[in-house]
């Protein structure tokens, strides 16, 4: 089988460079082409001038910090969680049996949804939106985690197990590191989910975050101001992204070689 190569540096910034370029003429097109009204589809140049207006203001630095430090929250109790019970679930055929019917049910359950008990049993702010974003971040992690355990090379395990490995130097020497790609995997769908969770606990549950400024400039018809805001938490969802998945490429690349 032919091995891959690793995507050359020049390839990884040129080609999203190419493909953003190829977005906003789109986005130029269709609010220049169709004669569609502004407050419908806002065109770049206005969501760049309401956006300079907007990231001008203090406040909204403020609001993303929030909605930050709510979905950080989140993402890390939630690996917490989800990472010890995906290997106990892969080591254990009983609570295998037990837990994995349920899985699928859990996760089809909208957040929205659940926001309501969260705010009986908690309360609002910021604890209620973090476990919002620790449900979304859970599942995805352990799902991917258990999966990758799951696929590890027997032939590799039995050596090791010959070698004299078992208990923690079997899981944090053989185990853990083989299946790493997986678990980065996770945690990057993961972490991205959480700032979604963050959004819609701040719409629904109250808050002072990013989900206040869309509720906020939903009900002035501020399109423009909900794109500029909708574009601040993709980027934000695009830095976890990037930064877990180069992560995930160089340990894959090393199991590879």
């Amino acid at each position: 089988m032919a091995r891959r190569s690793k995507p050359t540096g020049q390839m990884t910034v040129v080609a999203p460079i190419v493909f953003l370029t190829i977005c906003l003429a789109a986005w130029w097109a269709a609010t220049s082409l169709t004669g569609i009204e502004s407050w419908r589809l806002p065109s770049p140049a206005d969501t760049w001038n309401r956006a300079q207006a907007l990231l001008s203001q203090a406040s909204i630095w403020k609001r993303v910090g929030i909605t930050a430090t709510e979905a950080l929250i989140g993402s890390a109790l939630g690996a917490v969680i989800a990472l010890p019970l995906a290997y106990i679930i892969y080591r254990s055929r009983l609570i295998q049996a037990a837990v994995e019917p349920f899985l699928g049910a859990t996760q089809a359950l909208p957040a929205i949804a659940l926001a309501p008990l969260l705010v009986l049993w908690i309360g609002y702010g910021l604890w209620s939106i973090a476990a919002l974003c620790t449900l979304m971040v859970f599942f995805p992690i352990l799902v991917s985690t258990v999966v990758g355990l799951r696929h590890l090379d027997s032939e590799v395990l039995e050596a090791a197990e010959l070698d004299g490995a078992s208990g923690f130097k079997m899981a944090f020497a053989i185990e853990l590191p083989l299946a790493a790609p997986s678990i980065l995997a996770g945690l990057r769908n993961g972490f991205t989910l959480s700032v979604t969770g963050a959004v819609v606990g701040e719409m629904v549950m109250g808050g002072s975050g990013l989900g206040q400024v869309l509720t906020q400039t939903r009900t002035n018809v501020d399109t423009a101001g909900m794109f500029v805001t909708i574009l601040i938490l993709c980027i934000m969802a695009t830095i976890a992204y990037i930064v877990i998945y180069r992560i995930e490429r160089s340990r894959r690349y090393d199991i590879e070689q």
